[in-house]
């Protein structure tokens, strides 16, 4: 759609954005189809900036009178509110950005019949041959995101983002014991995870392998050890742990981050990138190219070798930093605001084998996936823990029970001894904050580190 004729109605300082989220959930039980679902959410909305204050409107017809009108009521609500509370007559910082990208051909082709009749082929594999499974169940979900933005200072962009995950659960039991395992498979299209089934089935076979061991596993021992946290869910730490804590919204309100600018805050094998949307000569698994503010998004480097070098940030708060935007201003529907959320936050990788780290442990655990993440802005955080193995004598040797980590980000991060060479991506999920939701990625390496698990 294009939004230039009106771009004379949007005032001294105006957002205009046009957005459409669709979204389809398969839920694939015992072979037994238990959801299947499909949404969408599509509507305009325009925000205006006055004297240090925000008026917001939101429409959910897309037509060239509910356009207008969402800009006529967003910018009356800043007049209203700037005439109750004037808070500053500065300019935001901002230079006009132009980008169209569309992946549209990326987007999945198959009908809803083709993704079930899958579904059924991978299920079938899994009942034929895991008859004793007390249950399996494959859930593809699917999103796409299309945006058009425009504002007064000559921003505009278009953006269309396809996404699909694919996630086998696998439950099973003993005489004593019911647990389970759950893995993913991820890309912008259904022809890039989907094509093959034979390439899923040696991931199961792995996965139900890692099933029978941990339903005979044992609890660790809490206390304080050295641990190995794989690539498969270290990101978890470079997005809740550091990520949230250096969001500029988050530090200027009081997070730990604020205090150690440009200070050790972690070992020196440590840096932390938050990338806009091209990482190691790849796209993102969530580019972004321009946030939703108009800004032109660039990599932020959080940490450098240990340092905490910068921060992420919207216009708002890099004025109040004194400091340039860095494109991370973000909004999945059109009836929310743009916050500062991250993108892409990754671990860089190091230069140690993953194998010289476990065999330099004496005893210890070897981290693989985790079940749930979460970290307040002090960077404290607490991590469920869905796989892993003890280490005994630098050889890996029982299977572990769901277990947690916990302890505070800074100071977990100074006890890393090694980085692994080898780099993993997360699937890309849904990250909230003040009860909005956004689709982010994070990933890294393994790292070997100290950190205090829970027991029986």
């Amino acid at each position: 759609m294009d939004l230039k004729p009106y771009a004379s109605l949007l005032g001294d300082y105006t957002d205009l954005r046009v957005e459409e989220v669709a979204y389809s959930y398969l839920v694939l039980s015992n072979g037994d189809i238990a959801k299947n679902i499909y949404n969408k959410a599509r509507g305009v909305s325009a925000r205006s900036y006055e004297k240090g204050l925000w008026g917001f409107a939101c429409q959910s017809d897309i037509n060239d009178i509910s356009i207008k009108k969402t800009i006529e009521y967003s910018i009356a609500n800043a007049r209203f509110l700037s005439k109750k509370k004037k808070q500053s007559d500065k300019k935001l910082p901002g230079e006009p950005t132009i980008s169209n990208v569309d992946m549209s051909d990326r987007q999945s082709k198959f009908s809803r019949k083709e993704l079930i009749d899958f579904a059924c082929q991978i299920d079938n594999y899994i009942e034929q041959k895991y008859p004793q499974l007390i249950t399996r169940n494959i859930l593809h979900q699917q999103y796409s995101i299309s945006k058009n933005f425009l504002n007064s200072i000559g921003s505009s962009f278009t953006y269309f983002l396809p996404k699909i995950t694919l996630s086998i659960a696998l439950s099973g039991e003993n005489k004593t014991n019911k647990d389970k395992v759950v893995f993913s498979f991820y890309g912008f299209g259904d022809e890039e995870v989907l094509n093959d089934p034979e390439v899923i089935y040696p991931e199961i076979d792995k996965h139900y392998e890692h099933l029978r061991r941990k339903l005979e596993g044992i609890y660790p021992d809490a206390g304080e050890h050295e641990c190995i946290l794989d690539s498969k869910m270290i990101g978890v730490f470079a997005h809740e742990a550091v990520g949230h804590t250096t969001e500029g919204d988050i530090v200027r309100h009081g997070s730990i981050a604020r205090e150690y600018l440009n200070h050790p805050v972690a070992s020196p094998l440590i840096s932390i990138v938050d990338f806009a949307n091209t990482a190691f000569g790849e796209i993102c698994t969530v580019p972004v190219y321009v946030d939703d503010e108009g800004t032109r998004a660039e990599d932020v480097t959080l940490i450098d070798k240990g340092i905490l070098k910068n921060y992420m940030h919207n216009q708002e708060t890099a004025d109040y930093f004194n400091t340039k935007p860095t494109g991370n201003a973000r909004a999945l529907y059109y009836h929310e605001q743009p916050l500062v959320r991250m993108r892409n936050t990754v671990i860089l990788p190091g230069k140690s084998k993953l194998e010289d780290m476990i065999s330099s442990i004496d005893k210890g655990y070897y981290l693989i996936t985790k079940r749930s993440g979460q970290a307040d802005s002090n960077g404290e955080f607490m991590v469920g823990i869905s796989l892993g193995y003890e280490i005994a004598n630098g050889k890996l040797g029982r299977a572990l029970k769901d277990t947690v980590i916990t302890g505070i980000a800074f100071d977990m991060m100074k006890t890393v001894g090694a980085v692994s060479d080898e780099m993993t991506w997360g699937k890309g999920s849904m990250c909230g904050k003040n009860n909005f939701s956004m689709i982010c990625n994070h990933g890294g390496p393994s790292i070997k580190c100290r950190i205090k698990v829970g027991g029986r």
